[in-house]
């Protein structure tokens, strides 16, 4: 039993962290001594001086880490199912779920090893929050970014406690909850091994860590108060079956049911109607977009609104004479170059018109991940759905102004993750965020509830409200204090209305991004140069 102690351990931590994630929002707190378990694992590994030590500590942190992934995330092989046949759907979701949790494993496998070579327990600890916030924040930057799991976004369920992050963005949640499981694990030793008030002193430091934090959210949660600036806005929600071409109707029929829902909920003052991703399937010229019929029609949707502007998802295409972009292709005759967009377009009582481009592409189906290095995957990302070149992006975060000067952030789909990026358009002038997405690929699972619940976050850090227009899936509107004040169901038509107040103000959060993760990223690196540095050029200190 002594040998299969850490395994049940893993998994015992495996299922807490599962029970608290979102949409589990009644059970977020248990994040805070979730991982503790594994602790346990992990110090009889650590202590057992048995041979192979390393890998042990390796494989069953790995376990608690592909377990937990996977049991959050398991919607994403519905997405990829639906083109592929199981046995080869299954080994390609395996890229997704054990990615993220590979590096949750090496950040605590980078513990272990420089545990080993420094005596003090405190700096280990440091290192290991830092190597742990290093690997979040690499699968928040590189080409395989994909940022689902990271701690911080497991209070997008239980918000009222997350109010600080404002200050702090997703990054000190993480730190909150890595630094609460430590000091629960130390408080769990000591009140095994020590006696009179030793027994509980850290028991005591680990309840002020979860109190002064929890009660400075709260505090801010029912003290925090929105200027009345109000503007109306209208999402939409047309219920389209992206499994099925057009969802089994032409561009023009797409259309008109977007905006007959529009018009049924649109009044005279209405400022804004938000679309959802791809409302116009079809690819238009962004230099010709005046002349097509999609346009014309929105343009005349809009004649009954006097002050309405439109904000639309649209398939979209740009050409050029030669290749000035890294994703644009060459057209089969050897002719001109041209980008394909995922992009929101935002057209207005005017010859006016923006585009916006899709900027956080998802790996492997939007975008190759490093398409030089890895070409020869490219019949793998061809099967979901990808290809090599990929779709255009753009570099920075955009901003929609309208007629009035409202500006607006235009993100879609998983971009509602970066809250640096949103932040960036926040900074630039946006005062509300317009989310648009089409969740209906994940089909009924936790991906569609856990989407929608991380918009919270983005309300929070900027103090913006969001509009979320899904074409299925969660549509809806978030105050600034990640309230949800109002939202659709699940696979129905819909379109609901809403005055959102506006905001001027900047957060620290806002003006400073992803500092916290930036400067433990710095930190991480530096402490892991420590273990090369003392295993070949120092004699190890004698462990406590």
């Amino acid at each position: 039993m002594k040998n299969k102690a850490p395994l049940l351990l893993a998994l015992l931590s495996s299922f807490l962290m599962w029970l608290a994630w979102p949409p589990h929002t009644f059970a977020a707190p248990i994040l805070l001594i979730g991982l503790v378990p594994l602790f346990i694992a992990l110090e009889q590994l650590m202590q057992g001086n048995e041979k192979k030590t390393g890998k042990k500590v390796f494989l069953t942190a790995g376990l608690t880490f592909l377990v937990w992934n996977t049991a959050c995330i398991y919607w994403v092989y519905n997405a990829i199912s639906a083109y592929n046949s199981p046995l080869v759907a299954l080994p390609i979701s395996l890229i997704p779920f054990g990615l993220g949790a590979l590096l949750m494993t090496f950040a605590f496998w980078l513990y272990y090893r420089f545990s080993k070579v420094v005596s003090s327990k405190n700096i280990a600890y440091l290192a290991l929050i830092s190597f742990w916030v290093s690997m979040e924040y690499l699968h928040q930057t590189w080409d395989l970014a994909f940022p689902w799991m990271t701690l911080g976004n497991g209070f997008a369920g239980m918000h009222q406690l997350a109010q600080w992050y404002e200050t702090t963005g997703v990054y000190g949640g993480t730190v909150w909850i890595m630094l609460s499981n430590i000091l629960a694990f130390e408080a769990y030793k000591s009140f095994k091994s020590k006696t009179g008030y030793l027994k509980i002193r850290t028991g005591l430091a680990w309840l002020l860590l979860i109190v002064i934090p929890a009660g400075i959210s709260l505090i801010k949660y029912y003290g925090y108060k929105e200027k009345t600036i109000p503007v109306n806005v209208v999402a939409v929600q047309p219920n389209i079956d992206p499994y099925e071409k057009n969802g089994g109707i032409t561009p023009a029929e797409q259309l008109r049911t977007l905006t007959l829902l529009s018009d049924s909920v649109g009044q005279v003052n209405t400022e804004y109607f938000i679309w959802p991703e791809t409302a116009i399937p079809s690819f238009a010229d962004e230099d010709n977009i005046r002349n097509t019929s999609e346009f014309i029609d929105a343009q005349h949707f809009l004649n009954k609104y006097k002050n309405g502007t439109l904000i639309t998802g649209i398939e979209s295409v740009k050409f050029y004479n030669e290749k000035i972009t890294l994703s644009a292709k060459q057209d089969g005759n050897g002719g001109r170059f041209y980008d394909n967009f995922n992009s929101a377009m935002q057209v207005e009582n005017s010859a006016k018109v923006d585009f916006y481009h899709k900027s956080k592409l998802v790996p492997g189906v939007e975008k190759m991940p490093f398409p030089k290095t890895l070409a020869f995957l490219a019949p793998v990302f061809s099967g979901l759905g990808g290809t090599v070149s990929g779709w255009g992006w753009q570099d920075e975060p955009g901003v929609f102004y309208s007629q009035g000067g409202v500006g607006v952030a235009p993100v879609i789909c998983y971009e509602s993750l970066w809250g640096s990026w949103i932040a960036g358009a926040v900074k630039n002038g946006a005062q509300f965020i317009a989310i648009i997405t089409n969740d209906g690929w994940w089909g009924n699972t936790y991906g569609k509830d856990q989407h929608f619940l991380y918009a919270k976050l983005r309300a929070i850090e900027n103090r913006r409200w969001v509009v979320r227009s899904a074409n299925t899936g969660i549509s809806g509107f978030i105050n600034q204090r990640g309230d949800i004040v109002k939202q659709s169901q699940w696979w129905t038509r819909d379109a609901l209305k809403m005055d959102v107040n506006l905001n001027d103000q900047l957060t620290f959060y806002t003006k400073s991004g992803d500092l916290i993760a930036q400067l433990l990223s710095i930190t991480g690196f530096i402490m892991a140069l420590f273990i090369p540095y003392y295993a070949f050029f120092k004699k190890k200190p004698v462990k406590k």
